[in-house]
């Protein structure tokens, strides 16, 4: 069950993750996408998966990876939201990755906040002019959400992992991933 959230989350503290916030960021990312409690929010893949969406071993590897890092995100000291930033140097792209919100507040703008600064610290650090991301194809609702922030199909697809249930277990066949990209001098639509 998710905690009961007694005013909009106005102050967020943006930063990111060391080893000892990994045991709480795999929590929150399950908690967004598998099981019951990821029902409280939009964003579930209940229906889809099951399983785990991330483990402490991935996020380690993340860590230890010089073009990676984890956004946190927290409001009075509580982690709320992260997602994964990883410079893909090859594609001349930042990639997007784990996005995550706690179900219980969902919908109160904390996304869009994150994806804004998630969008920033690419173009900041790495001096990238995109951003692409992965969304399962079938998640339409969350396809129509990037885009309204100004993501586009790319036409490029890749297959789900259907091998190896660190990514989760699927329950139906025809899970397939689509890439969104971004130029991050698009203008985002006003909703």
């Amino acid at each position: 069950m998710s905690e009961p959230v007694d005013a909009p989350l106005v102050e967020l503290d943006f930063g990111s993750a060391g080893e000892g916030d990994l045991d709480e960021i795999v929590v929150l990312v399950q908690s967004a996408y598998r099981g019951d409690e990821s029902r409280a929010g939009w964003t579930t893949e209940a229906d889809l998966l099951g399983g785990q969406r991330i483990d402490r071993g991935m996020l380690v590897d993340l860590l230890r990876n010089p073009n990676a890092r984890i956004l946190t995100v927290r409001s009075a000291g509580r982690l709320v939201a992260c997602c994964e930033l990883q410079l893909k140097a090859d594609r001349g792209a930042g990639y997007l990755g784990m996005f995550a919100v706690k179900p219980g507040i969902q919908g109160s703008g904390i996304g869009r906040r994150v994806l804004e600064e998630a969008e920033r610290q690419m173009a900041g650090d790495w001096g990238v002019a995109r951003v692409e991301m992965t969304v399962l194809e079938v998640r339409q609702e969350l396809i129509d959400w990037y885009a309204r922030r100004g993501y586009h199909p790319t036409g490029e697809s890749g297959d789900f992992p259907y091998d190896d249930e660190r990514f989760g277990v699927p329950k139906r066949p025809d899970l397939r991933f689509e890439v969104l990209a971004k130029d991050l001098d698009q203008p985002r639509s006003a909703t």
